[in-house]
């Protein structure tokens, strides 16, 4: 079954998010995902959207997203959007 990566997420030092978002789409492919939606602009349509963008990557299933999440590349690359902003990342299966 597959799984989505959903991040939500407010910059509040996008200069120094950059190196972040340099680095990472190349770990998502090597791990399997793909990334789906890249809004940094979301139309809240009802409720309160809490966050300024969005992004969804597909996995095959949650053990992919998890193997990307725990793996030590992607360790290395966290530090690198601490102190850049909030964000909120939720693992959730696919239908």
């Amino acid at each position: 079954m597959s799984a989505y990566l959903l991040i939500r997420a407010t910059i509040t030092d996008p200069e120094n998010f950059a190196r972040y978002s340099a680095v990472v789409p190349g770990l998502v492919s090597k791990f399997g995902g793909q990334y789906i939606v890249m809004d940094r602009e979301p139309e809240q349509i009802e409720g309160t959207l809490g966050c300024q963008s969005i992004v969804m990557s597909k996995w095959p299933d949650k053990a992919a997203a998890q193997k990307f999440w725990d793996s030590e590349e992607y360790r290395t690359a966290i530090p690198l959007r601490e102190g850049t902003g909030e964000f909120d990342v939720t693992l959730l299966n696919g239908l």
